[in-house]
């Protein structure tokens, strides 16, 4: 029957014993008999109420805990659940697609209202998927809240489906839990001496292979120091200064920025020379050990300027319109002041003033093309041949041939990136000591820290393995983070990731 918009349905269980929950005896001895009430799925959009009229027996093992039990109806009920099994299956699905705000806004348009707790409820209530053998274990970490908390997620690499998630990215809880199962053949991790320690550790036989993606990125940033270092030659030179230019070199790094890394820079390097280790430099001056160390790793001062950005100024909103007026011949500072003032401009005279003084002895304001930044030469270095445009290709060439040293660093990038792409590990080696012959910032150095781990390295140059599906399901659970609006404990975090349906 129907009443409006809910469908009751009523029912009885009609067989002669039943089972109990705690011994699995059966029995027929019946104690008493009562209604059930159960929320189904709904039938045309409306609520459908299952009115079940059940049993309740005597257990007749005297070892038993139970002196009754309720029987239970296979794929429709559960002990204490007022709903079915088969609406808990809908809402636990919505539950992992869309956790709780979203997934009771969806479960009521469909039918099944619910609150956004019970949804949560559901999640956090299934258990974990079993963890068979795995060959290829894929290892990675991840923000849980960017800057204070990280954890690794772990792949398998062969099904591509993540097979735990663990707070923390130390040694400990990796080596935990590859103690605790079948070691894998193969770990794909990134390089972080960490996940490294682990594997050693708790998997000592297992093959470790260093992810391509993280070797080619580290050598782009290597690139990028070796451009920023031999930034005047990005530049067309100009026939008059052609002469003046090779002797001048580049100029180095000013302001405020550039004072603190130069003095730091010959405090950190002063203390090594008398002997002192990294741990001890951090406690004395305050700074972090990795502080320390990017300064005492860094050559010169020059390289922990590189990349510096200049500050945004108050006057760069209005650039547009005050070129435009100067370009007409206006360069009374005061007048363009309270034009741009009217337009919102906040700032002081000053500032106003100084751009404007830039312009007085060129009113006209014609300039030499902009020569291409170190980011777009580094990219160009980069990347293939062939999937350069003619303009940039003749650009590079142009750069390459008034710089010795930037050739030497793209003959070095096309090398490395020929062996990672024809996976020819054995020939890593030969160019470890090509580019530490180089002596090329950045670069030299980079080669130099392959050695460190230069079995992982080799095998990830050499085997067909990668963290690639790590990589993507890294993505995916900063999707499901962004769902969950940082409200979400680790623990409804991890049953999503390993539950919730990619």
């Amino acid at each position: 029957m129907h009443s409006g918009a809910v469908v009751l349905l009523t029912a009885a269980v009609r067989g002669e014993v039943a089972a109990c929950p705690a011994c699995s005896k059966s029995s027929s001895r019946i104690h008493s008999r009562y209604r059930r009430t159960l929320t189904d799925a709904p039938i045309a959009g409306r609520l459908v109420r299952i009115m079940l009229k059940v049993r309740r027996f005597f257990c007749d093992n005297p070892g038993c805990r139970s002196k009754t039990f309720v029987e239970q109806v296979d794929g429709l009920t559960r002990r204490w659940s007022r709903m079915s099994e088969g609406l808990r299956r809908m809402l636990t699905a919505i539950g992992l697609a869309l956790a709780g705000r979203a997934g009771a806004r969806l479960a009521g348009t469909l039918g099944m209202p619910t609150g956004r707790d019970r949804l949560l409820r559901l999640v956090r209530a299934l258990p974990d998927p079993p963890i068979g053998d795995i060959a290829v274990l894929g290892v990675d970490d991840f923000a849980i809240k960017r800057g204070h908390h990280y954890g690794t997620v772990l792949i398998d690499c062969e099904t591509r489906k993540v097979v735990d998630v663990l707070v923390g990215r130390d040694a400990e809880p990796v080596t935990a839990w590859l103690r605790e199962h079948t070691k894998p053949a193969v770990i794909c991790r990134d390089r972080a001496s960490a996940y490294a320690e682990a594997a050693r550790t708790a998997a000592p036989e297992a093959v470790q292979v260093a992810d391509r993606f993280h070797l080619w990125q580290n050598l782009a940033t290597a690139v990028e120091k070796c451009v920023a270092r031999h930034k005047s030659c990005l530049a067309e030179p100009a026939e008059t200064t052609l002469e003046e230019l090779a002797e001048t070199g580049a100029a180095d790094p000013t302001g405020t920025m550039a004072d603190r890394r130069r003095a730091h820079h010959a405090l950190v390097h002063e203390l090594l020379t008398q002997g002192a280790g990294f741990r001890q430099i951090a406690r004395h001056l305050g700074w972090s050990r990795r502080t320390v160390s990017k300064y005492a790793h860094a050559a010169t001062w020059q390289e922990l300027v590189v990349g510096q950005k200049p500050r945004p100024s108050l006057v760069d909103p209005f650039k547009p319109y005050l070129a435009r007026r100067i370009g007409e011949g206006f360069l009374k500072a005061s007048t363009l002041y309270r034009e741009i003032a009217t337009q919102g401009f906040t700032g002081s005279y000053a500032i106003v003033r100084k751009f404007v003084e830039q312009y007085r002895s060129k009113p006209d304001l014609t300039r030499a093309p902009r020569p291409p930044s170190v980011r777009q030469v580094t990219g160009w270095v980069c990347r293939h041949p062939d999937n350069l445009v003619s303009r940039d290709t003749e650009q590079l060439q142009s750069i390459l041939d008034r710089c010795p040293e930037l050739r030497s660093a793209a003959d070095l990038v096309r090398s490395f990136a020929d062996m990672m792409t024809h996976l020819h590990g054995e020939r890593l080696p030969t160019w470890i000591t090509a580019a530490e012959q180089a002596t090329l910032p950045g670069i030299s150095r980079f080669a130099t820290g392959l050695t460190a781990d230069l079995a992982a390295v080799t095998a990830g140059l050499a085997l067909p393995f990668s963290s690639g599906p790590v990589e993507g399901n890294v993505n995916r659970i900063k999707m499901i983070k962004r769902q969950m609006y940082g409200r979400a404990g680790f623990d409804l975090l991890r049953k999503r990731v390993m539950l919730a349906p990619r």
